[in-house]
């Protein structure tokens, strides 16, 4: 697309690569953010440190006979993260989900 196109035409300055898809990863966040988190297997082989603290995290609310799912923004206030942390952390949570240690649920 040529660039006189794109600020002649709204819907053709929406499209990804333009603007960026800055919005749909905020809306995705959003989601993610209101699901509820569940341990499927306490592992953390080849796991980074910030997997590992959410893993070890999931495992000490099950141990004490506790409710098997956590909220994600739950999480986020325990761990402390925020701001930088919080989009690392958000990508952990996807890697974990990608290799079947955590699932994520919807609330």
């Amino acid at each position: 697309m040529f660039w006189t196109q794109t600020l002649k035409n709204n819907a053709a300055f929406t499209t990804r690569g333009v603007k960026g898809d800055l919005p749909e990863r905020h809306i995705l966040e959003q989601i993610l953010v209101k699901q509820l988190v569940v341990l499927i297997r306490n592992t953390t082989w080849r796991c980074g440190k910030l997997e590992k603290s959410i893993v070890k995290h999931l495992h000490k609310k099950h141990e004490n006979f506790g409710k098997k799912g956590v909220p994600v923004k739950d999480m986020m206030q325990n761990l402390d993260f925020t701001g930088e942390k919080k989009n690392e952390f958000l990508d952990a949570l996807r890697r974990l989900e990608k290799r079947n240690i955590v699932r994520l649920l919807p609330l």
